[in-house]
């Protein structure tokens, strides 16, 4: 099942955007759902969205960011191939840092590219989404926590996270965590390849299965010191290969079966 959160196409010629729904992508057409559909739980544990309506044309919609989280969750330094690209060794347990739900943009969003900074850096990654409130979960029960998995970039001010010494400014600038193009709640992410695109050039390759931390040992970690809400996303690490965009510039993150997210990037007050 492939989640989506959408604007949809309204008045003459299309020309203006309802407000913001849930959906089912299936084969070109979206599903309107009644809400977010990690809150149609059943008893069994199951989820259920509620289908509101008739589908509608993927074609006709805005795709958006498919999350609205409360919280993201980052792990920093967990391929080792990208700590060593930095002078970095890789950390004894998963180094965890925050992005604000402030940085989130959906597909086709611009990445806006600060005045402050001198150096900004793509970072593609593989994203979580969490479908149940749990606090203290063990590495074997964490895939019953997780809703589904989507693409992210940790877009990074590098050269601040080097002057601040500490990351939170540097990563969480506004229009700082691309998020899509959907949730897959029946996503295998093991052994995925990865691939970041600059202007259609290859920056980064790489595989899932070259996390130092595996994704049910960082939900574990995490759980034990946030409670983790539905909707929450954990971004899970990117591998080697970070580098500089610029202003004009279009960035790719595609994993395979995941799909890809594109987003442009534009000087700040253009």
């Amino acid at each position: 099942m492939r989640i989506v959160r959408f604007w949809e196409m309204a008045g003459k010629g299309g020309d203006t955007w309802l407000s913001a729904r849930w959906g089912m992508f299936v084969d070109s057409l979206i599903y309107p759902l009644a809400q977010a559909p990690y809150l149609d739980v059943l008893d069994s544990g199951a989820y259920a969205p509620t289908v509101i309506g008739a589908p509608i044309p993927a074609s006709t919609v805005k795709l958006l960011a498919p999350a609205v989280p409360s919280k993201i969750l980052c792990v920093g330094r967990n391929y080792a191939e990208h700590a060593a690209e930095l002078g970095n060794e890789v950390p004894t347990e998963p180094m965890i840092f925050y992005k604000p739900p402030s940085s989130v943009i959906g597909p086709d969003q611009a990445v806006v590219y600060p005045a402050i900074s001198e150096r900004v850096d793509h970072e593609g990654e593989l994203a979580v989404m969490i479908g149940r409130r749990c606090r203290n979960v063990r590495e074997e029960d964490a895939a019953s926590v997780i809703f589904g998995y989507t693409i992210a970039n940790d877009v990074t001010a590098r050269d601040l996270q080097k002057k601040d010494g500490q990351w939170a400014r540097a990563k969480g600038f506004d229009t700082f965590c691309p998020i899509g193009p959907w949730v897959d709640t029946s996503y295998d992410p093991a052994d995925r390849r990865l691939r970041c695109l600059v202007n259609g050039d290859v920056r980064q390759d790489s595989t899932t299965a070259l996390m130092v931390y595996s994704i049910a040992r960082i939900i574990a970690h995490v759980s034990r010191f946030a409670t983790l809400d539905p909707g929450d996303l954990i971004l899970t690490g990117t591998p080697s290969g970070i580098g500089p965009v610029l202003p004009g510039d279009i960035m790719a993150v595609e994993i395979d079966g995941l799909g890809a997210i594109h987003n442009p990037v534009i000087r700040e007050g253009s």
